[in-house]
């Protein structure tokens, strides 16, 4: 129980910093343009903070992927949700502290120019990007003592690209806690729906292009199983639920290994 509750307050806190920083640059400068720097970095700084303890998800599209590539179990994936978003409202109420819901509403994430279209597939293909960028790096043999340093990279220059389209979250938890204390809910749906459908899209692509998996229907098969046997049935396949009984933390970024070279 210890251990749950160091890897679920890992994801709690690691969550806070990203938003934290990431949102309080925006309001504070009142220019979206220093996002991708704030929340880059603010990436980087929680990853070799709480990555080690949680795996550094701080997102839950990231723990979706790793679900979907088998890497933690679906009954982890619940509790890393509920911390997550915990984290982000947490951040955005110090931000509250600090200004006012107006000024937190500047942070959330609403459409741009190109409204609700351009703002959807902004997020799609930038989520789809993020996740195979994550998938790779934390699996690659070559990137293992730059693994942290890759992904806050990737996120800084997904957010140069969706900022202007959609205010790049590619985060539901980043987008929810500044869109509930700014009580800015424009067009919210598209940061629930598009950056997990993006995550789908990345693993398909990482499982079929980098891990040469051409059975992707049996894999979608095996996870409809797993989650039902969470949900009362017995489990089935790989995912059998005995990953969250005391072992290691889920694998995500900072899955412990990135340092054995």
């Amino acid at each position: 129980m210890q251990k749950h509750i160091q890897t679920y307050l890992a994801e709690v806190l690691g969550t806070y910093v990203l938003v934290f920083v990431g949102a309080g640059a925006v309001v504070g400068f009142g220019d979206a343009g220093v996002a991708p720097f704030a929340f880059g970095l603010a990436l980087l700084v929680g990853l070799y903070i709480f990555g080690d303890v949680s795996g550094g998800h701080f997102n839950p599209i990231v723990s979706l992927s790793m679900l979907l590539d088998r890497r933690m179990s679906a009954k982890e994936v619940g509790p890393y949700w509920i911390a997550q978003c915990a984290g982000a409202i947490l951040a955005a109420l110090s931000l509250l502290l600090m200004s006012s819901s107006d000024d937190v509403a500047k942070a959330a994430t609403v459409p741009g120019s190109h409204g609700v279209r351009g703002a959807f597939f902004a997020e799609l293909f930038f989520s789809a990007i993020f996740m195979l960028v994550i998938l790779v790096v934390t699996k690659s043999e070559a990137a293992k003592s730059v693994t942290y340093i890759v992904i806050g990279l990737a996120l800084m220059a997904i957010h140069f690209g969706a900022v202007p389209w959609s205010g790049s979250s590619v985060n539901p938890a980043r987008s929810l806690g500044t869109a509930l204390v700014g009580w800015e809910w424009t067009d919210f749906w598209i940061y629930l729906v598009a950056p997990p459908a993006g995550a789908i899209l990345g693993w398909m692509v990482y499982a079929v292009a980098i891990k040469g998996d051409m059975n992707l229907k049996d894999d979608f098969s095996n996870l409809r199983k797993e989650v039902g046997g969470v949900r009362g049935r017995p489990p089935d396949g790989p995912g059998d639920g005995t990953r969250g009984t005391g072992g290691p933390p889920p694998e995500g970024p900072g899955d412990g290994t990135r340092d054995t070279a």
